[in-house]
């Protein structure tokens, strides 16, 4: 609930609404702040190995075992992420740059073009999916 954010950061109720004007406002947020921390984590520790395939896979990887951490907290982002309407489209739009810069980075493509670009959506959607299906229970992190 709102009320317990805002208890346990110590702000006014109406403080919080000022910042975030609904949860969905506030997971969103979150999960940038989680991104641009994890993108941090990976300049300092690239992945590792020789494809651009291999270091995607590591990344991606990397970030599904920092989500596992808190899953509960890791659903109410992707719910939020998945169901936010229209009032949260900058938010969102800004996760989505967060994760195509760190899969660019993955790939060692500081200046893509179209195709990589294209390439880039199909891994995020595909990464949306598979978060989907591991916080409902249908697959493990292995699968």
């Amino acid at each position: 609930q709102m009320r317990e954010v805002a208890e346990s950061s110590q702000v006014a109720l109406g403080t919080l609404y000022r910042y975030f004007p609904s949860k969905v406002h506030l997971l969103v947020a979150t999960m940038q702040d989680q991104l641009e921390h994890m993108h941090g984590t990976l300049r300092k520790k690239p992945p590792a190995g020789e494809t651009a395939a291999e270091r995607v896979a590591e990344t991606l990887m990397r970030a599904f075992r920092a989500l596992q951490r808190e899953p509960h907290l890791a659903d109410a982002m992707v719910r939020a992420l998945t169901f936010a309407d229209r009032s949260v489209s900058p938010e969102v739009d800004q996760v989505s740059r967060q994760t195509t810069l760190i899969i660019l980075d993955a790939m060692g493509r500081a200046d893509p073009g179209p195709r990589q670009l294209s390439a880039v959506r199909v891994i995020e959607h595909t990464w949306h999916s598979a978060l989907i299906t591991w916080l409902s229970g249908r697959a493990s992190i292995a699968q």
